[in-house]
């Protein structure tokens, strides 16, 4: 069930989706949309293959991965300095094994390790999965056209600009050019 973009609509701007066949062109419409007064937020590079933003002459994006990251090594450190050095004064009676130290030093670094690993995995796994805004459940713009390993460039321009953005695309390589549309992924 496809519904067209009426919010952008009804306040005089169009939701339009043009659709390339590789990131070459695909990076000069964005150059282009640039020169015709749209600014990054106005627009959203939609592709079914990884692209970086130096590879489509976008900003950089801002993301708080390596800090949740960071923050989960530190927990996950913290974790394990306390089952090496205080776990074992909880008992009431210290377990000595032979003549080792009580808190020996080969099997406490590898605890330290492996938990300051744990923390920082299964933070950074959380913080993509946030940082993703995944599960999203609200409808998306996208064309099918996608999946098969074209480049989509979403932009929102005026509507009464609407025929030269078009002409635009089109003269840049788009394939087709249209209103966008949302769908239920």
């Amino acid at each position: 069930m496809a519904d067209n973009v009426s919010s952008k609509e009804n306040s005089g701007s169009v939701s339009l989706l043009a659709v390339f066949p590789d990131l070459g062109p695909a990076a000069d419409a964005i150059d282009k949309l640039r020169d015709l007064g749209l600014s990054d937020d106005q627009m959203n590079v939609i592709s079914g293959i990884p692209a970086t933003e130096a590879m489509l002459g976008r900003p950089r994006q801002w993301t708080n991965v390596p800090r949740l990251a960071a923050g989960g090594a530190v927990v996950g450190f913290l974790g394990a300095a306390f089952l090496v050095f205080v776990s074992p004064y909880l008992y009431p009676v210290p377990i000595q094994v032979g003549r080792q130290a009580f808190v020996p030093g080969p099997p406490t670094v590898v605890i330290l390790f492996e938990l300051t690993m744990l923390g920082l995995l299964l933070s950074t796994f959380l913080g993509v999965f946030l940082d993703s805004y995944f599960p999203n459940y609200r409808p998306m713009e996208y064309v099918k056209e996608i999946s098969d390993g074209k480049i989509a460039v979403f932009f929102i321009c005026p509507g009464e600009n609407c025929d030269k953005f078009t002409k635009a695309m089109a003269a840049l390589g788009a394939e087709k050019v249209e209103a966008a549309e949302v769908y239920h992924l």
